[in-house]
């Protein structure tokens, strides 16, 4: 059987609107990601005080439950649809995390999967080799939080 896909091109936009002693401060930036073949997106309702693994990565779709490919992962946005309430993200690696708050209404954005994070304990960058991603995780502390998760792969 073959597939009857056919892929896209994914346009996203981001816009940052500001005027301040009437001169416009503001920003749009616009990119493009060739070739995209699969979007997976998804509302979540993280329990709180509770860790959810909103979505997993291998090196293959079939080696484990619902993973990602983590070679054909092209861009990922997290949101968090909660009002007031952050919520914790954590990107995980092999062998580190890197781990941030995420305010009410914000999202989290990252492009490939592959060899894109490093984490390390001390405050002096060193621009070594990265890892790729293993993980995506959210807590939400002492409230559920609803989070949308959008994934593009090709």
């Amino acid at each position: 059987m073959a597939s009857t896909l056919t892929a896209a091109t994914l346009t996203v936009k981001h816009t940052e609107s500001i005027s301040l002693n009437g001169q416009d401060q503001g920003a749009t930036n616009t990119f493009t990601i060739a070739s995209i073949a699969q979007v997976y997106k998804r509302q979540i309702t993280c329990t709180a005080s509770q860790t959810t693994t909103i979505a997993s990565f291998a090196a293959s779709v079939h080696t484990s439950v619902q993973a990602f490919d983590v070679d054909e992962v092209k861009y990922i946005r997290v949101t968090n649809l909660d009002d007031t309430n952050a919520i914790e993200i954590a990107t995980v690696g092999s062998a580190t995390l890197e781990q941030y708050e995420l305010a009410a209404g914000q999202s989290f954005v990252l492009g490939d999967t592959v060899t894109c994070a490093l984490g390390e304990e001390d405050t002096s960058p060193s621009f070594g080799t990265m890892e790729s991603l293993a993980s995506i995780q959210v807590n939400p502390g002492g409230n559920a939080v609803d989070i949308e998760i959008m994934i593009c792969s090709v």
